[in-house]
């Protein structure tokens, strides 16, 4: 195993676009950590770096204590001990599973004896064995990904590098191979940089997770911590579905400007905010109490273990994610009375942050 440090690496291409800026992290020894963001926002670049397939126009980055990458230093990729996983499978047509997953082994002068004890190793792991003498065409997407990623743990890295692996997969497999991966870093005991614009998987894997827009880093933190306590409306919307509504602090309460509504606040914010808050975190009632707030109900949208609804409020439309059993007790339209929860209040500067994400 190994850590990685990246410090102060900055990426400039020929035409003066910069897509990383001083971007300064540490990936501890052992743990699985996320780059999560929009296409563009330098995190396939970031990887390509510590890959070595890229360099930084100024920077360092260390694997362990060796420095790999700076002014005066370049170590090449096949000796910076790490194994790679691409979005594109990149198994070779023309090879078995076996022939595959032991090439890494072979350009490594290994001996047969030795890479057959290797290869079936980690072909039992990723639950390939049987598949030993099939070649890529004789397999499924997910098989071939397999694939993949016995290659790359073939050789034990010390680091294990994957670029959104499991894009080109259907929704069932990918949410099996998300644990498959987990269960394979925790197996072999490996640091894991994972980059993917999927904040499903980001959650579901990750020990720690960066959010990145335009080469920025916008926080660092737990699953927990990034979903529950985003640090700007952009990690708010990014991560999860949120509503945002236009606001301003007044003698305890936030008056909801473009609802006509307010709620009660407590916090240190003052004047102009934008506040938001997760669908699944607003409750619906037929019933009007203190403190609810009053909207219509204008379409529901069945999906079995969750209830999709829309509420106008003020011209406003508000997502409320509600359980399943609740579709068949409202109607559209409806008066509806909702309580929030859990309100986060960002400071309004201007920006319209729910289209960031469209």
């Amino acid at each position: 195993m190994a850590s990685i440090t990246v410090d102060k690496i900055l990426r400039t291409f020929e035409n003066g676009f910069t897509i990383l800026e001083d971007f300064t992290q540490v990936f501890e020894d052992g743990g699985f950590v996320t780059l999560l963001g929009p296409s563009g926002c330098g995190k396939t670049t970031l990887l390509r770096l510590i890959a070595g397939f890229d360099k930084p126009t100024r920077g360092e980055i260390r694997i362990g204590d060796v420095v790999v990458c700076s002014d005066k230093k370049f170590v090449p990729p096949e000796k910076r001990n790490i194994g790679m996983v691409f979005q594109s499978y990149a198994v070779w047509p023309h090879m078995t599973v076996f022939q595959n997953v032991a090439y890494p082994l072979k350009i490594k002068k290994f001996s047969k004896a030795v890479i057959k004890e290797k290869v079936d190793k980690v072909l039992e792991s990723v639950h390939l064995i049987q598949y030993a003498d099939r070649t890529p065409a004789q397999l499924s997407g997910g098989q071939q990904q397999r694939v993949a990623l016995a290659r790359a743990l073939v050789a034990e890295p010390e680091l294990l590098l994957l670029d959104e692996p499991l894009s080109n997969l259907d929704a069932k497999l990918r949410e099996t191979m998300r644990f498959e991966i987990k269960e394979l870093q925790k197996t072999y005991n490996i640091t894991v940089v994972y980059v993917t614009h999927d904040q499903t998987e980001a959650m579901a894997m990750s020990d720690k997770v960066i959010v990145m827009n335009q080469g920025l880093v916008q926080q660092v933190g737990t699953p927990m911590e990034i979903y529950k306590n985003p640090a700007n409306q952009f990690v708010a919307a990014f991560v999860g579905k949120v509503n945002f509504m236009k606001g301003e602090v007044k003698d305890g309460r936030i008056d909801l400007t473009e609802l006509g509504q307010s709620v009660p606040y407590d916090g240190s914010r003052t004047g102009k905010v934008v506040v938001a808050v997760r669908p699944e975190n607003i409750s619906m009632s037929l019933e009007p109490e203190a403190e609810r707030l009053e909207g219509t109900l204008t379409s529901m949208y069945y999906l079995g273990d969750t209830n999709d609804c829309r509420v106008e409020m003020g011209g406003q439309t508000l997502r409320v994610i509600a359980e399943g059993n609740t579709h068949d007790a409202f109607e559209t339209p409806s008066k509806v009375y909702m309580n929030f929860r859990d309100i986060l209040v960002y400071e309004d500067d201007g920006t319209d942050h729910a289209e960031i994400v469209t």
